[in-house]
């Protein structure tokens, strides 16, 4: 299980990449292997302001359709438009090429609130 130690994690298996005051969102390597083939990453929000925990998009794979939480308020400024044609990217490199979203942060205290690699770690096991 690849859960790299640079990032930080959401009780709902999405990670974090904080740069200033820009975040790059995308679902663990964790959820990907649980979902198992996607096949459609939606995400409807670009250029809205949304806060922390609302859905932001959603991921739909060979046998269910999952939602996305927001882990930190802000504008959603970007979406990883490669995944409209390749969604499989979220499998196949979920911490690279599969991201989903980039955040212009509107509350950069939030970060402390999310999960380290360790915290995320212990949760996934149960």
């Amino acid at each position: 299980m690849n859960i790299p130690s640079e990032l930080k994690y959401t009780k709902d298996h999405e990670w974090v990449k904080v740069e200033g005051d820009v975040a790059t969102i995308g679902i663990t390597d964790f959820a990907q292997g649980e979902l198992g083939d996607i096949v459609y990453v939606d995400v409807d929000t670009l250029d809205e302001t949304l806060d922390s925990e609302e859905v932001f998009g959603s991921v739909e794979a060979v046998k269910t359709v999952s939602d996305l939480f927001m882990p930190l308020s802000g504008e959603v400024v970007e979406f990883n438009e490669a995944l409209e044609d390749e969604p499989e990217l979220v499998n196949s490199d979920p911490y690279g090429e599969g991201w989903m979203i980039k955040v212009k942060l509107s509350d950069e205290s939030q970060v402390a609130d999310l999960l380290s690699a360790e915290q995320y770690q212990e949760l996934i096991k149960g």
